[in-house]
């Protein structure tokens, strides 16, 4: 395979993430609010997309803020991102999980997980969260 896979390590929030989430418009989540589990794919040394996997004390994995970055236009810009996906489910089935589960909206990356293998179970969700200061 072209792509190569590593682990999101210190310095990349800061570094990558954050302006990869602000050049899409979204608001970047807190730093505290990320797992340690996050993958990112690249090429050539050229970082292309990223995504955060939550293991839980049950058997569910939840797949959160998949992002790429805005500057990377070549062809094999969706490979990758599918690359990224079933990575992700690799790591959450190495973990012991059985199920994986995801929130979303964007209707590009829904087809990705559809092609990972993921199902719909509801397409009329609010998401929430409680922030405590």
């Amino acid at each position: 395979m072209e792509f190569n896979i590593r682990s999101v390590v210190e310095g990349d929030y800061d570094n990558i993430l954050v302006k990869w989430w602000k050049d899409w418009g979204w608001t970047p989540p807190p730093k505290d609010f990320l797992p340690e589990t996050g993958l990112i794919v690249n090429k050539n040394g050229v970082d292309i997309c990223a995504g955060f996997i939550y293991l839980t004390n049950s058997k569910v994995a939840l797949t959160e803020f998949v992002v790429s970055n805005k500057e990377y236009r070549e062809k094999d810009r969706s490979k990758a991102l599918q690359f990224l996906l079933d990575c992700i489910l690799v790591l959450a089935e190495d973990s012991g999980c059985k199920y994986a589960h995801v929130i979303l909206k964007n209707k590009s990356l829904l087809e990705k997980y559809k092609a990972s293998g993921y199902i719909v179970s509801d397409d009329n969700v609010t998401e929430m969260i409680k922030v405590w200061q």
